[in-house]
């Protein structure tokens, strides 16, 4: 195996061959005969199907690489819609030149991360375009889960209700802030790591242990703001969030007050907020601290008749202002 992928690795050859046993197959556990399709065995019930391509810059950061950022971004998207995530479609645009062993590397994280989380990497495809078509390399991952019944309402909303809870899982903005520092090189006392992680086994304690979910939605570009106004469009209701009550570690709190970024708009890869029924909040609560994903989770905000459509801050100095759905980008390349 060469130590740069070439175009001839894109050509369906032997050197085709080669990159996908030598690089994907072994680690993902695909056995031959390998075929175009992936044969799989569902349950006769619904399924969750989502698609996601990933061209973030750098391609490693402290916390994670894009393969570890596609597998738990297809995993978390399936989970918040009540699903139990099952399998996985990976798809490598590769530009010329672009290291083997960082390959590998990428290719070893995403193997690790499925395992993991309990998914199977099925199937894929790999192209490599020349040198300068493409930023070294990007990732499309598709999933599919299994769907129960009693959760097809989750991704809708239409359950949810006036008195319902906000609960977040932690703090808001690492991701989005770990990657601007890696970009710029930036350094902190405390250093920052982003948050990307797969949610799938502490949203199923939570599914499993209780029947209060109202909603789910992971806070990835556009962050919590974006998830908040998204959700008062949905339901057509009001929703107040106390800001003091939203975890966001100081190095995030820092940069962006530096920068004039709300840390509330930044994305985040491994936060998730749930819409909770009044009466199961506080269970919900504690069984998401009990899980390392969710340590620092917070009751951060109720949804009310107030304001329809809106999303009011309670700020911490005293004041109270409208939490408006980020407009622009703050961050390209994010994920």
């Amino acid at each position: 195996m060469s130590e740069k992928i070439s175009l001839s690795h894109g050509g369906g050859g032997r050197q085709t061959h080669d990159l996908i046993q030598g690089v994907f197959t072994k680690r993902f556990g695909m056995k031959d005969p390998m075929t175009d399709s992936a044969i799989l065995t569902v349950p006769s019930a619904m399924i969750a199907f989502t698609t996601d391509s990933y061209v973030i810059d750098p391609i490693f950061f402290p916390g994670g690489n894009i393969g570890k950022l596609a597998i738990c971004g297809t995993v978390n998207d399936l989970a918040v819609s009540g699903a139990d995530p099952k399998y996985i479609a990976a798809a490598f645009i590769i530009e010329e030149g672009f290291g083997t062993s960082d390959l590998e590397k990428i290719a070893s994280s995403m193997a690790d991360e499925a395992e993991a989380a309990g998914v199977k990497i099925v199937t894929g495809d790999t192209k490599v375009v020349e040198k300068g078509q493409c930023d070294r390399l990007f990732i499309t991952t598709t999933g599919v889960g299994i769907l129960r019944e009693e959760y097809a309402h989750i991704s809708s909303a239409n359950r949810v209700r006036s008195g319902d809870r906000l609960i977040i899982n932690g703090s808001s903005g690492n991701h989005a802030v770990t990657i601007l520092a890696a970009r710029r090189n930036l350094t902190f006392d405390v250093p920052l790591i982003s948050d990307c992680a797969a949610l799938n086994h502490m949203i199923r304690k939570v599914l499993d242990n209780n029947d209060g979910v109202h909603f789910m939605r992971d806070l990835t570009r556009g962050g919590l703001a974006a998830v908040l106004n998204e959700l008062a469009a949905m339901t057509g209701r009001g929703i107040t969030v106390e800001e003091d009550s939203v975890p966001v570690d100081e190095p995030v709190r820092g940069l962006c007050e530096i920068l004039g970024f709300d840390p509330l708009a930044m994305a985040n890869e491994g936060k998730v907020i749930v819409v909770a029924a009044p009466g199961e909040a506080d269970k919900i609560l504690n069984i998401m601290r009990s899980c390392p994903e969710g340590k620092d989770s917070s009751i951060i905000g109720i949804v009310t008749e107030e304001r329809p459509g809106r999303v009011v801050l309670n700020s911490s100095t005293g004041g109270t202002r409208f939490l408006d759905m980020p407009s622009g980008i703050q961050l390209p390349r994010i994920c």
